[in-house]
């Protein structure tokens, strides 16, 4: 199979060009670039294409929520600041639960 441009790679995904340029920003799916700098997209990418599609069909989730997963999978101090957040939150519900628990038993 040659190589497609980034309107015949559109074309055969259902992606927008807008939305290939997107998707290559974020290093989710990355063409080869010709020496002019045009995009090529090969069966390696077409089939990267299809499967991010399919995964966010499958779970009912944006694109967006895949750009972050992988930026939060790359950054480790993202990862950590992420971790202590849920770590904070999930001890302050807890926190509140036991307030709760004493003042139904003092009453």
């Amino acid at each position: 199979m040659d190589e497609l441009t980034v309107g015949q790679a559109a074309a055969r995904t259902g992606w927008s060009p807008r939305m290939l340029r997107y998707i290559e920003r974020a290093a989710l799916v990355v063409p080869r670039r010709t020496p002019a700098g045009y995009r090529l997209y090969g069966l390696r990418e077409l089939n990267q294409l299809r499967a991010l599609r399919e995964l966010l069909g499958r779970f009912g989730i944006e694109l967006g929520d895949v750009v972050f997963a992988v930026r939060l999978r790359r950054d480790a101090a993202l990862r950590s600041a992420v971790d202590a957040w849920i770590a904070s939150t999930e001890l302050a519900a807890l926190e509140w639960e036991q307030r709760k628990q004493e003042r139904l038993l003092a009453a």
